[in-house]
């Protein structure tokens, strides 16, 4: 079932309502393994719950972690930087369609509903990272958005008023899955799509770049700078094949 607020494409078999996600025991171990935070990072107006050099699994053993790798946890820069260009820039949300692919903690698709998107979707692999979306959505006061736990880029190609995704460009063979799939997106629907990223040399060095319009650096904040090995900037980039 997918709840009323969804894009009118979405296909009921992959869009999931927030309270599929609500698990309490789940939920009880992340808030309790997790901390609220608004500072940090580019976004101060949105609160999200990650992973902090004060919590518990900052420093212990991987394994000891009793679901998948928690890449939802991070806030990461491309995200960053989508979030905050998103919330600067309200026009480019406001009234339309908004998939977050890769959406993570969410943040982006959270930015989106504040600037007045009209149906968002956020996608995401890890169920996990669903219940972390919701517990992020209950933090901002922003009703919950459906949220696709699979790889989208394997279904139908729907309609969607704009694209964005951040720091997916870490992997070369899922970087050629998704040029290519955006490069459909685009051709077929007209999709525009944005893409976060503070530089890593498999996205800087991936064909796509050559197809790239840069329209926003952000200077990160010191703590992030510090959580991602001295990365000193994000970059929102315009994706036009």
């Amino acid at each position: 079932m997918i709840t009323e607020n969804c894009h009118p494409g979405l296909h009921k078999e992959t869009a999931l309502t927030p309270g599929n996600f609500l698990d309490p025991e789940v939920r009880a171990f992340l808030e309790e393994n997790t901390e609220v935070i608004s500072s940090g990072n580019l976004t101060p107006e949105i609160r999200l719950r990650l992973l902090t050099p004060r919590c518990r699994f900052w420093k212990e053993r991987a394994d000891l972690w009793p679901f998948a790798d928690p890449f939802w946890a991070i806030y990461w820069p491309g995200g960053q930087a989508l979030s905050r260009y998103i919330l600067d820039n309200p026009d480019i949300v406001r009234m339309g369609s908004v998939l977050d692919l890769g959406s993570g903690c969410g943040a982006t698709a959270i930015a989106a509903v504040m600037s007045g998107a009209s149906h968002v979707l956020a996608n995401d692999i890890d169920p996990i990272a669903g219940m972390a979306m919701v517990i992020n959505c209950e933090l901002n006061n922003v009703n919950p958005f459906p949220i696709a736990i699979k790889n989208i880029t394997d279904t139908k190609l729907d309609k969607w008023d704009l694209i964005v995704l951040g720091d997916m460009f870490y992997d070369e063979h899922l970087a050629d899955c998704l040029h290519h799939w955006l490069g459909k997106c685009i051709k077929m629907y007209g999709t525009k799509v944005l893409i976060g990223d503070p530089g890593r040399p498999q996205f800087t060095g991936h064909i796509i770049h050559r197809q790239l319009h840069k329209v926003m650096e952000y200077s990160l904040p010191k703590p992030t700078r510090q959580e991602n090995n001295g990365l000193t900037s994000s970059i929102v980039w315009s994706y036009q094949p």
